[in-house]
Formats: C-alpha cells, structure tokens, sequence
C-alpha cells in the first residue's frame, strides 16, 4: 500500500530551482519519469517492514517513489554535494524514514547504516555499478535483494546463460550467489541527460548457499585467468594457475581444448575446489 505524504514540486521543479544537472564524471543521469520510478520500487516487493539501500539518488527521484511506495527507512548514499539540499528538502516531507549519507558508496561502511532486513533498490550510477555489486556479493546475505538498473549490456552479461557471448565472469560469479532476473528495459530518452544506451532493471535474490560449492577467492582467480583470454582453449587459458592445465583439466573430466564461455557454473566451481592453493 503507498504512504502519502505532503504534496511537494515535482522533481524537474526541483532540479531547477537547485540549478542542477547531471556530471558524465559521476555516471549520472537522472530518471524523471515519476510512474517508471514507482514501477522499480514496485518491483522490489514489499518495502514496509525493512530498510532500503539506494545508491545515486541524485534528486530524488527513485527515493520519492521509495518512500511513497511504503518504505520502512530508506538509506541514500548520494557523493554529489550539490543534490544533498535537495534531498534534505524530501526527507522533511518524511520524517525519521530517510537518511541522507554523504560519500562515495563504494568506500562507505554500509553495514553501519543497517539495522536489521534490508533490500538495495537502485538506478546505479553506470561506471561504478559492477564494481558495487561485487562489494555486495562478499556478503550477500545482508540484503533480502537488490533491484538494480545497469545499463542493457551489463544485465545481459548478469543473467546470461554457458554459450553465449554475453556469458562470463560476471555471469558466473553473480549466479552463483544469486537468483537473478531481468525485468525490463528502460529506454534511454526517460533519462536526463539520455545516455547513448538502453537500461535494464535486474532483480538479484541472494541464496541461502552458493549453488555449488566453492572457496570465492579461488571462483574469482579461475574466472579471471579463463575469461581473460577467452579466445582460447582451457589448456592455454590456465597456464598462468596450474603447471599442467591438460592433466588439472582432465582431472576434473573437462575437455582441456574447450573454451571458457562453454562450461557451466558447476564446472567452474569444481576447477575453484581443485586449484592448488596460491
């Protein structure tokens, strides 16, 4: 059920008499449309009985469809000083349910700002958005999910599936942690300024175990070594891990002339078991 409270002016109001605009040094666009706004915080499910952790809320807008849409308590980490007025200005209308942060969300200790469930619901700023998410991944139980927008390529590459050319490292990392889901794309013109790309809203579903399992630091080396040179079979990928890549290979009955984007996550966590240690 939606909360309401105290009308205020609409967004673009806001951003104007604040004289603001998006800096492309902070990867920011900022999302006006107030209905698909309300369409992402829908999606995250019910918000009334936890926290909500948005990153990049610029203005606010994803943050009033939050609060609007019965968030408990919305944590926003904003590092662009000049929107902190403006977000201050919203957090009157809600009293005790927003708390602004000032910083940059990839060095802020966000578990110091939680207290109890939380959910992460978010238009990522673009050139930080991977880098977040796998901060997140270290310790995913702390979140009930995160609803992220990326841009389309890197939501592609979030829930691709072995053979394809969207699938790797991040797919394999990501899944493993995660259920993960793509709800919808976002065309760029509801963006200002509109980015050259498309944007998708993915919704990520921590698990209550790995799928396989496997040791994350040694998923994390052999994800690098044979994503890195995908172009080529295993044997040569992974001779920067194992002295003998043929017989590690074999070992773990894998075809040592295959190539990284044809195993699957099973596979890549038995090569993670078998790695000697480093």
């Amino acid at each position: 059920m939606n909360v309401k409270y105290p009308k205020i002016e609409s967004l673009a109001e806001t951003i104007s008499r604040h004289g603001l605009s998006a800096h492309k040094s902070l990867g920011q666009h900022f999302l006006l449309d107030a209905n698909l706004c309300m369409r992402i915080a829908r999606a995250a499910g019910p918000l009334n009985d936890l926290t909500v952790l948005e990153i990049g809320p610029g203005p606010g807008g994803l943050t009033r469809a939050l609060l609007e849409a019965g968030a408990h308590r919305v944590v926003a980490i904003e590092r662009d000083a000049r929107c902190l007025a403006a977000l201050k200005e919203l957090a009157e209308t809600s009293p005790k349910r927003l708390e602004i942060v000032e910083g940059d969300a990839l060095k802020v200790d966000v578990a110091a700002h939680l207290n109890g469930p939380a959910k992460i619901v978010a238009n990522l700023p673009y050139n930080i958005g991977t880098a977040l998410l796998l901060g997140w991944l270290k310790a995913p139980e702390r979140y009930r999910s995160m609803t992220l927008m990326f841009q389309k390529e890197v939501a592609a590459r979030l829930t691709a599936t072995p053979g394809g050319s969207d699938y790797g490292r991040l797919s394999i990392l990501v899944q493993w942690r995660c259920e993960t889901r793509r709800l919808f794309d976002v065309n760029a013109k509801a963006f200002t300024p509109s980015p050259k790309v498309t944007s998708s809203v993915v919704q990520l579903v921590p698990r209550s175990k790995p799928l396989f399992p496997a040791e994350a630091t040694s998923l994390a080396c052999v994800t690098r070594a044979a994503f890195g040179k995908r172009r080529k079979m295993l044997r040569a990928a992974l001779k920067e891990l194992v002295a003998d890549p043929e017989t590690f290979l074999a070992a773990q009955g894998i075809d040592p002339k295959a190539r990284a984007e044809t195993l699957d996550i099973e596979a890549f966590c038995a090569l993670a078991r078998a790695l000697p240690n480093r």
